[in-house]
């Protein structure tokens, strides 16, 4: 097992490589995948910043018993199909997505989001949504679509780094190198974003190869940057075998850093919510709003306690509404009961798609989301499996899209849709997806699915 994910988390190999290497395991050991119910379908990969390549990722859903897998990166669809060629493998459903930023300003209400932070601590009248289930034949333009993006980001990221080398300067480190020590440890020239955290893991490189791992780099932290991580954190990075030490050090920058380098990311950056919109049903893909709600007490350990859209939903949704989203995404472990409630009754009310998972984006994490197997979240995992179907169906033929304006079931409620899909999501042979869609296509015209041979 140490040799396979030694070769199949290798962010240095090709894609092929990677899923050469899984297939090859997997005859080998003909290992039986376990029956679950649980799903995650917002994982980020290598893509924009994660411990884990694609194929190491649905590994690691296999393993922790999922029965389907999805990634969300930042700005880029480039682990799209090692994503679901991975899933095929080991016979998980697979979906696709990207996760951006988008502008609210320039919205018919913008002036009011102006004000305001929506789900994006760093920005007012910025947020963070989802493009969903994006076609396999989709993924050329959708990487178009990201370049600007991408391009901009990048700029943005350099002069970040200039901010933080001014830290590092005034503190008597070594400074970054832009090239070297960020972009290097980026999968940006394969398709991949920089994010905020690839500046700070430099940044943690420059540290760590002062004080090296341990009680050292603790009052390093202290003396020459003013940031005390805690009592908690403290006793973690005094533990130089710590094998998460590297997310444990970025986590505490997250807080104590960050903020003294950020710059505000501009409309290049941040499109506008319309433009993104109008992309993801250009492209038969699904744009959902990411809620995020007032946080109390991160459940996550990722948000401290801040204010965000529970005060103006109902502007809120009466906006996204006008810019044409079709769906909402969440993460239970993130919200209370009551804003379960409530975001599930505008949900609703609006008759919008509810998608769910959650951020896989350190080594410490769970791939396990237990919450979607509560009463009052289980129809989440038919949106994941109905998910699934619109993007196998709609790679084969676009009319089948869930949302197609052509689709031969647009007469039907939303709800009676996606209980369909589900169905056809969970007909589908995981292990040939591809291959045999078009036999639930014709199951789905014929308004029966038990024909298929994979049922």
């Amino acid at each position: 097992m140490e040799d396979l994910t030694a070769t199949i988390n290798n962010s240095l190999l090709d894609c092929e490589e990677r899923i050469s290497a899984l297939k090859d395991w997997k005859q080998r050991t003909n290992s039986k995948k376990q029956e679950s119910l649980e799903i995650n379908n917002h994982i980020h990969t290598i893509y924009s910043f994660s411990p884990y390549t694609p194929a190491m990722a649905v590994l690691k859903a296999e393993q922790a018993g999922l029965a389907a897998a999805g990634s969300v990166d930042h700005d880029s669809a480039a682990a799209a199909q090692e994503m679901i060629a991975a899933c095929a493998v080991l016979g998980l459903g697979g979906c696709c997505g990207i996760e951006i930023r988008v502008d609210f300003t320039q919205s018919p209400n913008g002036d009011f989001f102006a004000k305001r932070k929506l789900n994006n601590p760093d920005s007012f009248g910025i947020a963070y949504i989802t493009i969903q289930g994006i076609p396999s034949a989709e993924l050329e333009k959708t990487a178009a679509f990201l370049k600007p993006i991408r391009e901009a980001r990048l700029l943005r990221s350099r002069k970040m780094t200039e901010n933080c080398n001014q830290i590092l300067f005034d503190a008597g480190f070594q400074t970054i190198d832009f090239e070297n020590d960020v972009i290097q440890i980026s999968q940006y020239r394969k398709g991949g974003e920089i994010t905020e955290r690839h500046l700070m893991a430099a940044i943690a490189g420059k540290i760590i190869e002062r004080f090296g791992r341990g009680a050292e780099l603790v009052e390093g932290l202290k003396k020459h940057f003013d940031i005390d991580p805690g009592p908690k954190i403290a006793k973690l990075l005094a533990d130089p075998a710590n094998p998460h030490y590297l997310y444990d050090l970025l986590g505490v920058f997250k807080t104590g850093l960050l903020p003294r380098i950020y710059i505000q990311p501009d409309k290049n950056e941040c499109i506008n919510a319309k433009t993104a919109v109008d992309f993801a049903l250009s492209i038969n893909a699904v744009p959902a709003y990411s809620y995020l709600g007032d946080i109390a007490e991160s459940a996550t350990g990722d948000k401290k306690a801040e204010k965000f859209e529970d005060d103006f939903l109902s502007e809120l949704f009466e906006e996204i509404k006008n810019l044409g989203f079709l769906a909402i995404t969440y993460m239970p472990p993130r919200n209370t009961p009551a804003q379960m409630e409530t975001i599930r009754r505008c949900a609703s009310e609006g008759n919008y798609m509810e998608i769910s998972g959650v951020d896989i984006n350190s080594s410490r994490q769970s791939f396990n989301c237990p919450e979607v197997l509560n009463p009052d979240c289980r129809h989440l995992l038919d949106t994941t499996w109905a998910l699934i179907a619109h993007e196998r169906l709609a790679s084969t033929d676009s009319n089948w899209g869930l949302f197609s304006k052509n689709n031969p079931l647009v007469s039907l409620s939303l709800q009676k849709r996606i209980i369909i899909y589900a169905e056809a999501g969970k007909a589908l042979d995981l292990y040939h997806p591809e291959e045999s869609a078009p036999e639930i296509i014709e199951g789905l015209r014929k308004g029966d699915l038990k024909i298929s041979k994979w049922s």
